[in-house]
């Protein structure tokens, strides 16, 4: 790639992260993902000195005031760390109505990306490819998410077999909890499950669930020859016929179904969107959805 290219792909990137931006803010009223305790940095009150504070918060005012030594505490901040699982494998190039399902995967990253920006935050991520799995070390918000778009924006899906969601899931560090948000089609090898569940334990994890209309019902154009790009291989359908459509679709339903469950069955979130959504609508019901179930948690004493 040229530097001029380079160039071009991260001034998209960018662009992108802006605009999605802009819509979140402006449809969300600033949501922040936050679910980590930091130690912050906003005053909070004074208390009496005790044997090991941090001698650099003594309130000298209140000292002088009260003849009695005082810390200054601070009101802690949410710290996030979020990783990104986002799976680009041949199958993310389908797309047959508004956009690509790789397009969709980094409208959501950005958006995710945005509201999981706050003081203290970082992100990273783990990337699925046709050539394997790579690793982006979390870095702080401020740059994390625009750079982590360029990245993905430079990779093609292609064509070919790559590795598969499990595989991409054991590159996820366990020890410090956080966000997980894993984008992609779940169309690969139900080898993540597991894996999945274990995460699930520690972290707060989030699949969304990308496809695209023409793997939930098929047009009716006569003989249409499909093409699998991780297998290489064609054939050709007859879509005229009525129940062969029906059918199809059913097994697609049964197919969504079947990962919508699996999914759950880990203890993470899903949230399923097509090429053909308003991906800011269902976001926002979403993450609705999602205050609502924690407030009754927490009323319930969960």
């Amino acid at each position: 790639m040229t530097a001029a290219a380079f160039l071009t792909t991260g001034a998209r990137a960018k662009r992108l992260y802006l605009e999605v931006s802009a819509k979140v803010d402006g449809y969300l009223h600033g949501e922040h993902l936050g679910i980590q305790v930091g130690p912050g940095g906003d005053p909070a009150e004074a208390r009496v000195y005790a044997p090991g504070d941090d001698v650099r918060r003594m309130d000298w005012a209140v000292l002088a005031r009260t003849g009695e030594p005082h810390v200054r505490t601070t009101t802690a901040q949410r710290e996030l760390e979020t990783t990104f699982v986002v799976d680009l494998t041949p199958s993310m190039g389908l797309g047959t109505r508004k956009q690509l399902k790789k397009e969709l995967a980094l409208t959501v990253v950005a958006a995710f990306g945005h509201l999981a920006s706050g003081p203290g935050d970082r992100i990273g991520a783990v990337v699925l490819t046709r050539d394997g799995v790579r690793r982006l070390p979390s870095r702080a918000t401020a740059t994390a998410a625009p750079h982590l778009l360029s990245v993905l924006d430079r990779i093609e899906p292609g064509e070919g077999p790559g590795p598969s969601l499990g595989a991409a899931l054991q590159a996820v560090p366990i020890q410090r909890r956080g966000l997980i948000v894993v984008v992609s089609d779940l169309l690969g090898p139900r080898d993540w499950e597991k894996r999945m569940q274990l995460l699930a334990a520690r972290h707060d994890v989030v699949v969304v669930h990308v496809s695209d209309p023409l793997e939930q019902e098929l047009p009716a154009v006569g003989l249409l020859r499909v093409r699998d790009p991780e297998s290489g291989r064609s054939l050709d359908v007859p879509t005229g016929s009525r129940s062969l459509r029906d059918a199809y679709a059913k097994a697609a339903m049964a197919r969504q179904a079947s990962a919508a469950q699996a999914v759950k069955g880990t203890g993470s979130a899903y949230l399923p969107l097509s090429t053909r959504d308003d991906w800011l609508r269902e976001l926002s019901r979403f993450l609705s959805l999602r205050r609502r179930v924690r407030a009754a948690r927490r009323v319930a004493g969960r």
